[in-house]
């Protein structure tokens, strides 16, 4: 049966896009640490590799959710993308990787928290009732 619903509205096509990019270049770190793992830091490697992992693939599985509107991935998005701007403020030494995580963060923060994306991702009585 076909979907009869529009399509996404941009900004949240914009900010899924971004949620999905992290998610994998998170993944991306998680192999990277898990490939340079050493005997003297094993139990430190081994954890951060996991952690990277899991939280890249936690972003990439709330991506395809967003784009399917399914609401409950909309917090744990948000929360990620606030964490997002706390790094960029702690990495400010480093001003090119500074600017890039927090802009990503503020353009997924205001795609997620435009109107048109509230408006498909909170369920309403209509949709409730069907």
């Amino acid at each position: 049966m076909a979907d009869s619903r529009p399509a996404n509205p941009p900004p949240l096509t914009v900010a899924v896009s971004l949620v999905a990019v992290q998610g994998l270049v998170l993944i991306g770190l998680g192999v990277a640490e898990a490939l340079s793992i050493v005997g003297d830091r094993l139990s430190v490697g081994i954890s951060t590799a996991i952690f990277f992992l899991v939280y890249g693939v936690a972003l990439v599985v709330c991506a395809v959710a967003l784009t399917r509107r399914w609401g409950w991935a909309r917090g744990p998005v948000l929360m990620s993308q606030l964490i997002q701007l706390g790094i960029a403020w702690n990495v400010r030494d480093a001003p090119l990787l500074a600017v890039v995580l927090a802009v990503a963060a503020l353009v997924a923060l205001v795609g997620m928290l435009s109107p048109a994306s509230i408006e498909v991702l909170m369920p309403t009585a209509e949709d409730d009732a069907g």
